[in-house]
């Protein structure tokens, strides 16, 4: 330990990286393996991995040399794969059917080491690593960019309790090849390509004619398993007359027959454990329990096993806000998605699953400790709250942009904001500031402009607000993973986990 103080000093003193000053050393992290011991630092540049000693792990890592048998290692895709190597809990992994998981989405690559604080003393395991195509694509970032993360987070915390990776709403199979070679532990398949919504504005004479034009072996298949059943589901009764079979047969057949490939070419050839979720829920068609009992059969009969998966629930769940909708209908539906995941043996998963305060408690009634849930936005959200606390004028700057681009935004995103409940920005004072993060519209309106405020430049081409956003953050690092610990927290209490 005396050498790594050695190298901590070197780093402070400049003797290699100009304006060094002042180190930051994350205690959690110092870690030994043979002769080569390692510690994660922040200097006012960046973070890096201070490595002393001799041996294979040391001369694996790159870095620069900065004291006789010391050098700092930046935080880059090769290092990590390094540890990699030789730490297994920086390993993403997968957690099967049993235990709770929480999807934690981070989009900064910032919020892992207050959501490792969140979970830690609980009883769910992180998804630290979650992002999907779409907000890949709206951040400029890459999958590996998000695991490089996760993994250093879970380094910088000393975290060995395990975490996981979702390659997540992932549609194209060239993304889920993509996703399974970069090691990610968990595959959320969005089948809503496949779903055929036009089915639900079909007449029933118009949908029993399409069911006829089907191939006489498909027809036969359906009729033979559920043709006028019923169902005993823990005490539920499930039955298909003719018109519900046909619907959903029109419905979710290409769906299932894709969510059958995918199984049997990538996940069950893959040389290791992967938690397998289906997504039905990103689409305009409710899943009703007939129709989630009606897939997971489906998948049940043809082979496929699934981790978990998330129907379309009843009422809205938009991203940022509280439940919408018939909260009696919602637990008397979610109750019977419960018994029917149950029956199937996977967990029921719940998408746009932050701040859904009002449902939490219904969930965690009817799951009993055993479900997924996915959030993200809600940790840029208190990441915005942070900015908007500390840095004002930068969060003013913002709030304006995001409201005079939110059209853009929209293209990708469903909400419904009362832009009515605004408080026009001029005439909030500063200290008042984060009190728009409590506030439906504002959330949401700020929630899904996040890729335009990361991403804008000026006709320079420099950014707008991204650097001094990033800036911000880490110069309050402790602030936002205590607001993290607040927010999540709340969350997790709720669906008593």
């Amino acid at each position: 330990m005396e050498h790594m103080k050695q190298l901590v000093e070197a780093l402070k003193n400049g003797n290699v990286f100009e304006n060094s000053g002042e180190v930051k050393v994350y205690e959690k992290s110092v870690t030994h393996h043979d002769n080569v011991s390692l510690v994660m630092v922040k200097d006012q540049q960046q973070k890096w991995i201070l490595a002393s000693g001799e041996g294979a792990l040391f001369e694996e890592l790159n870095g620069t040399v900065i004291t006789d048998n010391g050098k700092a290692c930046p935080l880059t895709h090769e290092n990590r794969l390094v540890l990699n190597r030789y730490f297994e809990y920086t390993v993403p992994r997968a957690f099967g059917t049993k235990v709770a998981t929480m999807g934690l989405g981070d989009r900064l690559g910032l919020a892992s080491p207050g959501h490792i604080e969140t979970v830690r003393d609980h009883n769910v395991k992180p998804i630290l690593a979650q992002q999907s195509i779409r907000e890949l694509t709206l951040t400029n970032r890459t999958m590996n960019d998000v695991i490089d993360a996760a993994s250093f987070a879970v380094f910088q915390e000393g975290y060995t309790g395990g975490f996981g990776a979702d390659g997540d709403h992932l549609k194209e199979e060239e993304d889920i090849k993509m996703a399974l070679s970069l090691g990610m532990s968990m595959l959320t398949l969005d089948c809503s390509d496949h779903i055929q919504n036009r089915v639900e504005g079909l007449t029933v004479e118009e949908i029993s004619a399409e069911f006829d034009s089907l191939p006489e072996e498909t027809k036969n298949h359906y009729n033979e398993l559920y043709l006028n059943k019923e169902f005993d589901v823990k005490g539920l009764g499930i039955g298909f007359d003719e018109n519900t079979l046909k619907k959903f047969v029109l419905l979710y057949g290409k769906a299932l027959d894709y969510m059958v490939h995918v199984h049997d070419t990538y996940i069950e050839k893959a040389d290791r454990d992967i938690d397998f979720e289906i997504s039905i829920d990103e689409t305009e068609t409710v899943t009703s329990p007939a129709a989630h009992f009606f897939v997971a059969n489906e998948l049940q009969k043809r082979g496929v096993t699934v981790t978990s998966l998330a129907p379309r629930f009843c009422g809205e769940f938009q991203k940022g806000i509280d439940y919408i909708g018939d909260i009696e209908q919602f637990e008397k539906e979610l109750s019977e998605h419960a018994l029917i995941a149950e029956y199937f043996e996977y967990k029921l998963s719940i998408h746009s699953g932050s701040d859904k305060f009002t449902a939490f408690p219904i969930i965690a009634k009817y799951t009993n400790g055993v479900l997924h849930v996915k959030t993200a936005g809600t940790n840029w959200l208190e990441a915005v709250r942070v900015i908007a606390k500390v840095n004002p004028g930068l969060y003013r700057r913002m709030h304006a942009y995001a409201l005079e681009h939110l059209n853009e935004a929209l293209k990708y995103y469903h909400i419904t904001p009362d832009m009515n409940t605004i408080v026009p920005l001029d005439t909030v004072s500063d200290e008042n500031l984060p009190e728009y993060m409590n506030n439906d519209a504002a959330r949401q309106v700020i929630h899904v402009t996040y890729g335009l405020l990361l991403t804008v430049k000026d006709e320079n081409g420099n950014f707008i607000f991204k650097d001094e956003f990033f800036g911000t953050l880490n110069d309050n690092e402790d602030e936002y993973r205590q607001a993290l610990v607040k927010h999540i927290g709340k969350h997790v209490e709720l669906l008593n986990l």
